[in-house]
């Protein structure tokens, strides 16, 4: 008798019993369906629970909540499929903060679009992995258009022939990305004149501003700890980069200006730097992953003016793109520079299958088991077009615009800046920062509203982020009102 049969595993008798457990197959969407209904239905008694952008309470009172439905995590005996989605879906709902609610404004966290969580479902039932043409294909081709689409809009039509881009799990892996390549480029570069001692010199230069994944990039590559320009109005000025360049003049270097910082969403002025960087012999890459998508706008395109002009370029749809994560890319004018990505396994892209006709995709990425994140991002993008996503861009930005005026209106606050994506930063005229902590950190424990901090011009900040398409100018002075509120209860005013 096979091992098998002794324990329990191969009969086709219960084969046949579990023939319900998989997602995949003829049967899996009757299998699916129902499942499905039931964790809709768990989503919306949580969003009525919950009755607000994230739950009352506190850490301590998510947990306790938390534990008492979860119980065991490993039963001895399981509770059925059904009853486990409704418990934990409907708990994880009722303790979300939610970003589709326009009071949940602190983070570049976004509501993702109905369409676009449904095609996530499809990608999840299906589950390719874009390791191997065998494991993905339509799914791999799905991706090559959408990147090279992608590429195209980013770069333009005068250096959009060749441009493609890499799926990513975000700014940080695309950012990370971009200095290993430019780190490569300049490995060819310097291969004919002692090319080793060129590499390791390397130097990465970027604003204070800058994202803290360049910083992790450098380090984990192994480079110089990146050479810090000061950045006093919140963005890299190019006469600063220029002194910056002319002290590590002979050296290969990597300038990395930023569109959409996190803190204010302040965009570099691109023109300038890329200016600069070409003055010195410097590659250039572009952390556009929050500012990236408003080359979906004509309107609003000209505020990444330059952006044409790098070396490579970080945009996440999983920002101002609506997207469930992970939606990140890294695009490149030319393809060729992502060579040195290529990697052989043979049980995945030997030589001979390759030739024969199928695609290697292990250039694709650093990862092996990739899902199809680009699916979702397909059929957004056949679903609103280009027009749609402005539409939603524009919205979105006008609403900061808004939001900037009636904070100025007010009297009782100062704006830090004009937005110039969706980020709206303000602190109170009188009050210290322990002021400013304590309304944001009374906000969430009551689940009024997630509003972000920001450290800048040496004090704390109140941040906006307003990434909901459908927030409304009485959402906009709801904001302000609870601010208000919350300041009063803290000044005894």
């Amino acid at each position: 008798m096979s091992v098998f049969a002794l324990d329990g595993g191969l009969r086709a008798a219960d084969c046949d019993a579990d023939a319900g457990l998989l997602a995949g197959g003829a049967a899996g969407p009757a299998a699916l369906r129902p499942l499905l209904e039931t964790v809709v239905a768990a989503l919306e008694r949580g969003a009525v629970e919950r009755g607000g952008p994230l739950p009352r309470g506190g850490p301590e009172a998510v947990a306790g909540r938390v534990r008492a439905v979860a119980g065991p995590v490993l039963p001895e005996v399981g509770a059925g499929a059904a009853a486990a989605l409704d418990a934990l879906v409907g708990v994880v709902a009722q303790g979300a903060a939610d970003p589709a609610d326009p009071l949940c404004a602190a983070h570049l966290h976004c509501p993702p679009l109905a369409v676009a969580a449904a095609a996530d479902v499809a990608a999840s039932a299906l589950n390719p992995s874009l390791d191997s043409w065998d494991q993905a294909p339509a799914a791999s081709e799905v991706e090559a258009l959408v990147c090279r689409s992608l590429a195209r809009l980013v770069f333009g039509a005068g250096r959009a022939s060749d441009a493609d881009a890499l799926v990513t799990t975000g700014g940080t892996e695309a950012n990370q990305l971009a200095l290993l390549l430019a780190r490569e480029r300049f490995r060819e570069r310097f291969s004919g004149r002692g090319g080793a001692g060129g590499v390791r010199g390397v130097r990465v230069v970027c604003g204070a501003n800058a994202h803290h994944s360049v910083h992790r990039a450098a380090w984990l590559l192994g480079l110089e700890p990146p050479l810090v320009v000061p950045a006093p109005r919140g963005v890299l000025e190019p006469a600063a980069l220029e002194v910056a360049l002319r002290g590590v003049a002979g050296a290969p270097a990597l300038v990395v200006a930023t569109a959409g910082t996190t803190d204010a969403g302040a965009i570099d002025p691109l023109p300038g730097i890329g200016a600069v960087a070409r003055r010195y012999g410097a590659l250039l890459h572009v952390d556009a992953a929050y500012g990236g998508p408003l080359v979906f706008s004509e309107r609003l395109r000209g505020r990444l003016a330059g952006l044409e002009c790098a070396d490579s370029v970080t945009f996440d749809l999983h920002k101002l793109g609506w997207q469930p994560v992970a939606a990140g890319f890294l695009a490149v004018p030319d393809a060729g520079v992502l060579r040195p990505l290529g990697h052989c396994a043979d049980y995945l892209n030997a030589d001979d299958d390759t030739e024969a006709g199928l695609p290697d995709l292990l250039w694709r990425s650093l990862r092996t088991t990739r899902r199809p994140d680009v699916l979702k991002v397909a059929v957004t993008l056949r679903a609103l077009g280009r027009s749609g996503m402005a539409r939603l861009v524009e919205r979105t930005c006008a609403a900061a615009g808004e939001l900037a005026e009636l904070v100025r209106g007010e009297g009782r606050f100062v704006l830090y800046g004009e937005p110039e994506i969706s980020t709206v930063v303000f602190r109170p005229a009188v009050g210290d920062d322990a002021l400013v902590a304590g309304v944001r950190r009374r906000l969430l424990e009551r689940g009024q509203a997630v509003l972000g901090r920001a450290s800048l011009a040496g004090r704390l900040w109140w941040k906006v982020t307003l990434l909901n398409p459908l927030v409304r100018p009485s959402d906009l002075a709801a904001v302000v009102k609870l601010v208000e509120e919350a300041m009063e209860e803290g000044t005894g005013a």
